[in-house]
């Protein structure tokens, strides 16, 4: 798949990711031709809206946000100037994509399980420090994401713990791969053996998502390559 295609199915897949998230908390969001929002919620990390068209405008972009009060907006193609509506730039990315996976199982020792309980749900979401919703919501990772058959979340373990995680999401055109963490010191990179993980459970699907600093340089060297900027505005 060319970048302009890797790039289509990273936008689509990251905002059925943010839906997925936001409907497991009581938040589903609506899908529009240029914009996906969810404006009722407050969770970390998570923005109230994402753009999926580069044509989306300022106005759009801050459409469903209330008059004060906490809101972000993804800027997914990195062209909307949103400081005039009173947001600041909180972060700028990279999306990032792969065709397939790299040959071979992985390496002894790196191997990636699902996790299919609460219980590891909770145990794997304290070991990333992964963040959580409002006092009201609790953890972020709620265990109806367990039940979708689109999501895997996995885990490294080393003596039954917890030494790495991620989040994968087959969803529009490709397989998003995010909430990356490394919970201790190990040998290699946290990508290792994750691309044949994925591509194991979703085969013919790209990988995408998207990183930024030492992050997206790790992604590279796993074989991601970038596919454009995205910016992430914020309102307190």
């Amino acid at each position: 798949m060319d970048n302009a295609g890797l790039l289509d199915a990273a936008v689509a897949n990251n905002a059925a990711w943010c839906d997925a998230v936001c409907r497991s908390h009581g938040h589903p969001g609506t899908f529009g031709s240029r914009v996906w929002a969810s404006p009722g919620h407050r969770l970390r990390f998570y923005p109230n809206v994402v753009t999926l068209d580069p044509a989306a405008t300022e106005a759009e972009a801050v459409a469903a946000a209330p008059p004060s009060g906490p809101f972000a907006v993804k800027d997914s193609f990195a062209r909307l100037d949103l400081a005039p509506a009173g947001f600041r730039l909180l972060a700028e990315a990279s999306w990032i994509g792969a065709d397939g996976a790299p040959g071979g199982p992985p390496e002894d020792g790196r191997a990636w399980e699902k996790i299919t309980s609460p219980g590891e749900l909770g145990a794997w979401e304290a070991a990333g420090d992964g963040g959580s919703g409002d006092d009201d919501d609790g953890p972020l990772f709620r265990p109806a994401l367990l039940a979708d058959p689109r999501c895997a979340v996995l885990a490294r373990r080393r003596d039954g713990t917890v030494i790495a995680g991620a989040v994968a999401y087959a969803a529009g055109g490709g397989t998003g791969i995010s909430n990356l963490f490394a919970a201790r010191p190990t040998p290699g990179s946290p990508w290792d053996g994750l691309r044949q993980a994925v591509a194991g459970r979703w085969p013919g699907l790209p990988a995408v998502g998207y990183e930024e600093g030492g992050s997206l340089e790790a992604a590279r060297q796993a074989g991601f390559r970038a596919l454009g900027p995205l910016r992430i505005w914020v309102r307190s």
